[in-house]
């Protein structure tokens, strides 16, 4: 239905309807494309009084990126001093670093951002992944630590973070994003809201820093971040976060470039109801098993959890697809199942390792209630579908291959005997603890198996690997508690070792052994 307005009336409502929309506008216009940057002076002595500066917004045009967004969501003032100075020469001095970890953050930075706006906290903390694991889901720490967020084993514990043999919740990019970002915020809160005391914390801890701070008030000195007496690795981790943020921010100035990632969901979060075969999974989503486990670092095996969380991080173009065909897939399509044959002898471990499944998954399978099988008897043993190379980011696959890259010098295979330890390994090749850590994919305060083997890289070029592994395996150190009775004749007959030696490897003042004393022994372990 059409109504003719003569020229008259239609005036008067012009002039009425710009009267309402002047009327309702607001008092006050926050352009769309305004963006918080940090205005950097030149950085005065650390023990000159601070500068302190809240960020103040700054409308400029840029490409609509996820970056924009993130910096309008920055809190942290902005610190001048040496400490951060330096910090940003040496990101300026390394660009293709932060141009790396930008690439790695790319699947998982939209997620962040969006739970960090959520409960309006600093939008500096979507950068923290890049100080702690420089936005690796895989990264391992010397501590310990995993993850993108670099969660310890007990803290991970109390903040939800299972760790089984299947799927380790600090490496879970959804769930420990949650977990880290409760946990900053409950260290911002014991220290008065102060972001950067929390920020010192949940690198050294709260006790670390609650410690500090007591400290300082004794003295009655300031107990801000800046004043305190913390650890090297803590009392550079902030200032690393600070600098960080402000290249990032004002990449022009620093001559920085920003990769585009767009300002859309990457993934979606899927119900898979049950346990589900990793490369099955992928088929179904149409993606590669790498991208797969991009999205899903958490699973440590060739599946994912039989216990859950049963979801996986899909892309956001595939998840449609995937989630049509996994409902309609049948169980059995799921997992692959092998008819085992027990032989005399196997135990139920012995099975499950050699499946790489556990011993829970094959007694649920079989219905077993104890550990009791017998020889002859058959067992469905829940297995992974293909080659198990292609689960190339497993736990195994990827241990496998930081153990087998090559290194300078001269590689050594040492297996771990009684009383081993990595400082006493370390120490025998002339190497550091953390190196030789790293080269086995552990860290210095991960348990070590007798039988175990370590990959060490000898220094050395005159050294032959082939004469210190035989010497390390044919000798062995122990520590002998003398007892009653004991004399250096009856140990060097019982060890077989000579009394000179004996002497030689201990301090031994006096003309009588004291029970309760040890004696340091180097025994040849091929001898009978």
């Amino acid at each position: 239905m059409h109504y003719l307005i003569t020229n008259k009336p239609l005036k008067f409502l012009l002039f009425i309807s710009s009267f309402a929309l002047i009327s309702c506008a607001p008092s006050k216009i926050r352009p769309l494309e305004a963006t918080k940057f940090i205005k950097i002076v030149d950085a005065p002595s650390i023990s000159s009084p601070l500068i302190e500066k809240t960020i103040q917004p700054a409308v400029v045009v840029l490409p609509k990126t996820l970056w924009q967004r993130l910096f309008a969501l920055y809190q942290l003032p902005a610190i001048n001093n040496k400490l951060v100075q330096a910090e940003i020469n040496w990101y300026s001095r390394h660009p293709e670093y932060l141009h790396r970890v930008q690439k790695n953050a790319a699947p998982y930075l939209f997620y962040i951002v969006n739970e960090i706006e959520k409960r309006g906290i600093p939008g500096e903390l979507a950068l923290l992944p890049i100080v702690e694991s420089a936005y690796r889901p895989f990264a391992y720490s010397h501590g310990r630590a995993a993850g993108l967020w670099q969660f310890i084993p007990s803290t991970g514990r109390a903040f939800g973070l299972e760790q089984t043999w299947w799927y380790d919740g600090r490496r879970d990019v959804y769930t420990s994003t949650t977990a880290a970002l409760n946990y900053l915020t409950q260290l911002s809160k014991r220290f008065d809201n102060n972001w950067l005391l929390g920020l010192a914390a949940y690198n050294a801890g709260g006790g670390t820093l609650s410690s500090a701070i007591r400290k300082n008030k004794r003295a009655g000195k300031p107990h801000d971040f800046w004043s305190l007496s913390l650890g090297k690795e803590t009392k550079h981790y902030v200032p690393k976060l600070i600098a960080i943020a402000t290249i990032m921010a004002n990449a022009e100035k620093y001559n920085f470039k920003l990769l585009p990632i767009p300002n859309k969901p990457f993934f979606e979060r899927v119900d898979i109801v049950k346990q589900i075969d990793l490369a099955r999974a992928a088929e179904l989503a149409d993606i590669s098993i790498e991208e797969l486990y991009v999205l899903n670092p958490s699973y440590n095996q060739w599946a994912t959890s039989p216990t859950g969380p049963h979801y996986l991080l899909i892309p956001i173009e595939k998840a449609p697809l995937f989630k049509s065909r996994i409902a309609e897939i049948f169980d059995s399509q799921r997992l692959k199942w092998v008819r085992h044959k027990v032989k005399s002898g196997e135990t139920i471990g012995h099975i499950a390792r050699r499946y790489r499944t556990t011993v829970a998954q094959i007694r649920q399978a079989n219905g077993i209630r104890n550990n009791t099988i017998r020889a002859g008897k058959h067992l469905l043993i829940p297995t992974a579908n293909y080659n198990t190379a292609l689960y190339s980011n497993s736990v195994a696959m990827r241990k496998n291959a930081i153990i087998n890259t090559a290194r300078k010098g001269y590689k050594i295979e040492y297996r771990i005997q009684s009383g081993d330890s990595f400082w006493a390994i370390a120490k025998q090749y002339q190497v550091g603890v953390r190196q030789l850590a790293k080269w086995n994919a552990m860290a210095p305060s991960d348990t070590l198996r007798i039988g175990q083997k370590l990959v060490i890289w000898g220094k050395h070029s005159h050294s032959s690997p082939t004469t210190q592994l035989t010497r390390s395996r044919k000798n062995q150190t122990i520590r002998y508690t003398i007892r009653n009775g004991d004399s250096l004749y009856l140990i060097s007959k019982k060890f077989k070792v000579s009394i000179d030696d004996l002497k030689r490897w201990n301090v031994l003042n006096k003309k009588y052994l004291k029970p309760g004393q040890t004696l340091k022994i180097i025994i040849d372990v091929t001898r009978s």
